[in-house]
């Protein structure tokens, strides 16, 4: 089995790290004067300094360091928080990046420059040294008075395991000031029960230092939750009194120098000392049981996985087959209970590949951040639905449509605050990004209150680029979507956002490869909404199996409203209107066999599928329902990228193949023929 590189590993933590750091500098940007924020924020950076030194980063850790220093003058009240650090550490953050993911490239002078940039914000005065001090806690303050601190502590038994230096904390505490320390060996085992990974040191140590309170804290800060910690302040006649004689740290289990970094994604969950003596006890057990809540699996693990089960369910479609044509009552009995476990896995495996769209809403804080600079127009990010579980590989795929759905948004959409007070509306507008989940489908929608769409301007544009004739009658669905042809922009100049007429069509195309569809509406004046409807996975799905002619197909199961017979009198008498009256209401049906031009006559007791996406329902006539049918999808062939009727195919039992029909294209059909019906009556 491969090992993970513990490079590798530091990168992805300081991905988290970063991340969150950058949520917590988005927040702070409305509570400047949020203490809890500036806390958080401080932590982050003195997470990922600690670990880039420990693992080699060493540029990561001396300009890290900086913005450190920045924000710990913030927390004792030396400087403000403004606007003005936080976009400092914002910019400086993009670099820190470059520094984890290329350590070793040539930056040019971006440190510099942003190193100015943090100096002016913080007042002008140097925001940290030149060089990175070797301890992690060193703080630059100005000289107080001295104090002695009586410091006893002990650390968890799997703590080594878990990436915390005992030694490192030693070393933390002796770069306050003068320094005493006394290892307590009493808690160690007889050596045939010793365990060489488990931790059963203690440590009293005394302090003199011109370091406060806080100084100390910051040392555990990391480790404070799973650890016992007793701090005292004591006077200088008892400081010597209780002075403990250093030892050498006992042998045993010290040996932690490549120890792992404690997770950066555990940042939120740590929380200030209280100025009075703490002492927290937490059983080996449940600090064992923290630490396998979450496991890293790498993705293309998770992906071939999927791969697996799904060769899994097509071979159990093929014994359910075999199982279902035998009189043998043992086979029968084994491959419904094999047919059970592959169910279960299935859904395991979904559930493992589903994430919140929270992971990739969270994105979009920063690029509004940055766009409400560039166009000096205020912006108000709004989220809703964030829960919402889809399948990772279409989080991974919506991430730049959603970008450029955003930026549209911000520079077409929404007017400049001047225009906005001169049209009645408020100052700051608003862009809604929303999730909900609709069957078989999640709906995720880009809302803004701006001016809307100019109908009379898209109208132009196409006609002048030659995509419609001149007075070319077009539905108001038809006009806005004109809006993702390549090449289309309504945009006056080529800005750094937008006017090159890209951005939309990239949208289109990517949306259409996960087999979804664009719906947008838009009021003048009041502003635009795009919706993107996009399948929850797009690997294994529950179908309802069909037959159309001598051809098998399967229809998505989530789409499946309901089912009913359809004789071949109904069938005749219903020629030239296609309606059926379901529940006194009118519902269109489109028959499969004259779609697909099976040539075959139709069935004595033909079945109609009613399905639906959202509120438009449509009804398809099939010759013969199946059953149901765990479906693993396959991509359609090159050669029938343009057939939009089927969105893939399927392996069956028998080895055959099965399309998948298109719900959405065949709905939009349905109503585009009960439409013309309409108006020809």
């Amino acid at each position: 089995m491969s090992t993970l590189d513990p490079v590798a590993v530091f990168r992805t933590e300081a991905a988290e790290c970063l991340e969150a750091i950058e949520a917590g500098l988005l927040d702070l940007t409305h509570q400047l004067d949020n203490k809890d924020l500036v806390d958080a924020v401080f932590r982050g950076l003195h997470t990922l300094k600690g670990s880039g030194a420990m693992f080699g980063f060493e540029a990561l850790a001396a300009f890290t360091h900086h913005c450190e220093t920045a924000f710990d003058r913030v927390r004792k009240g030396e400087v403000a928080a403004t606007s003005e650090l936080v976009a400092a550490v914002l910019a400086a953050q993009d670099h820190m990046r470059a520094l984890v993911d290329q350590p070793d490239a040539d930056h040019g002078d971006t440190g510099h420059k942003l190193l100015a940039q943090l100096q002016a914000a913080v007042g002008g005065k140097e925001a940290a040294p030149a060089a990175v001090p070797a301890p992690a806690a060193v703080r630059e303050a100005p000289a107080k008075k001295t104090n002695s601190w009586r410091i006893r502590f002990s650390l968890p038994a799997n703590s080594m395991a878990n990436g915390t230096n005992p030694l490192g904390l030693l070393d933390e505490l002796r770069d306050l000031g003068e320094c005493t320390v006394r290892a307590n060996s009493s808690a160690i085992p007889p050596l045939d029960e010793l365990t060489p990974t488990e931790l059963h040191i203690s440590w009293d140590v005394t302090l003199t230092s011109e370091q406060d309170r806080s100084a100390i804290d910051d040392v555990f800060i990391f480790v404070l939750d799973d650890m016992e910690l007793s701090v005292e302040e004591i006077s200088g006649a008892a400081a010597a009194t209780a002075a403990p004689v250093e030892e050498k740290a006992a042998p045993a289990p010290v040996a932690v120098a490549s120890a792992a970094p404690v997770s950066p994604t555990t940042v939120a969950e740590f929380r200030p000392v209280e100025a009075v003596p703490v002492k927290r006890e937490v059983p080996a057990a449940v600090s064992q049981a923290k630490a396998a809540e979450n496991v890293r699996v790498p993705a293309e693990r998770l992906d071939e996985l999927m791969d697996r089960v799904g060769e899994l369910v097509i071979a159990q479609s093929r014994l359910s087959q075999l199982a279902s044509a035998s009189t043998d009552i043992a086979l029968r009995s084994v491959s419904e209970e094999i047919e059970r476990l592959s169910g279960e896995l299935r859904d395991t495996m979904m559930v493992l590949r589903m994430v919140p769209v929270a992971t990739l809403f969270s994105r979009f804080r920063r690029l509004v951040h940055d766009l409400a600079r560039e166009t000096g127009k205020v912006i108000e990010l709004v989220t809703e639905g964030e829960s919402t579980e889809v399948d990772k590989t279409v989080i991974e795929r919506l991430a730049d449509p959603l970008v450029h759905l955003v930026r549209n948004s911000i520079d077409h959409g929404l007017e400049t605050p001047a225009d906005r007070l001169a049209s009645g509306k408020s100052e700051a507008g608003t862009v809604t990004l929303s999730a909900r989940q609709a069957g078989g489908e999640v709906i995720i929608s880009i809302k803004d209150d701006g001016r809307g769409i100019n109908r009379e301007r898209v109208r132009a544009k196409a006609e002048s680029s030659g995509l419609i004739q001149p007075g070319q009658p077009l539905s108001d669905s038809e006009l806005l979507q004109l809006i993702f042809a390549p090449g289309f922009s309504t945009a006056a100049a080529i800005t750094n956002l937008s006017g090159r007429g890209v951005g939309m069509d990239v949208v289109k195309k990517t949306v259409e490869a996960l087999r979804g569809a664009i719906d947008i509406a838009s009021v003048p004046g009041q502003g635009s909404e795009v919706s993107l409807r996009i399948p929850l996975t797009l690997a294994i799905i529950d179908g309802l199996l069909v037959r159309v002619g001598a051809g098998r197909y399967v229809i998505p199961l989530s789409a499946v409203e309901e089912c009913l017979e359809l004789s071949l009198e109904e069938d005749l008498r219903s020629r030239g209107r296609s309606f059926i009256s379901l529940r006194d209401s009118l519902v269109p049906f489109l028959r499969l066999r004259d779609l697909f031009r099976t040539g075959t006559k139709p069935d004595v007791h033909q079945k109609v599928v009613v399905i639906s996406t959202g509120t438009e329902r449509v009804g398809l006539v099939v010759d013969q329902i199946i059953g149901d049918h765990q479906t693993v999808i396959k991509s359609m062939s090159k050669l029938h990228n343009n057939v939009a009727t089927f969105s893939g195919a399927t392996i069956l039992g028998d080895g055959s193949v099965a399309l998948i029909l298109d719900v959405g294209h065949l709905v939009a059909a349905g109503q585009q023929q009960e439409a013309q019906l309409r108006v020809a009556g």
